[in-house]
């Protein structure tokens, strides 16, 4: 009829197996998530890049216009540092 000596062994082989699959799962979740991780730290890596070479380039520009026109830059930065202190005064 009812043997509890086989439902415990049977109970036993199955909570052996879910570890074992569970364990499998979560080293192949944990692969692929360090894949991604990876894959997304060489993407921001190359972006950062990108931006870095963009500064350098407008940071010539830049310096090139304003020592082309000094005076209006001067007065360009002025009247911007004004605008910023009234946002930041309402605020």
């Amino acid at each position: 009829m009812f043997n509890s000596v086989e439902l415990n062994d049977e109970l036993g082989l199955l909570k052996d197996e879910v570890s074992r699959l569970l364990d499998s799962t979560s080293e192949g979740v944990l692969g692929s998530s360090r894949t991604r991780a990876h894959a997304l730290a060489e993407e921001i890596t190359a972006a950062f890049k990108e931006l870095g070479d963009i500064l350098s380039e407008q940071e010539s520009h830049l310096a090139d216009a304003v020592s082309e026109r000094p005076m209006a830059a001067l007065a360009s930065a002025f009247a911007l540092g004004l605008l910023a202190g009234l946002m930041l005064r309402r605020s």
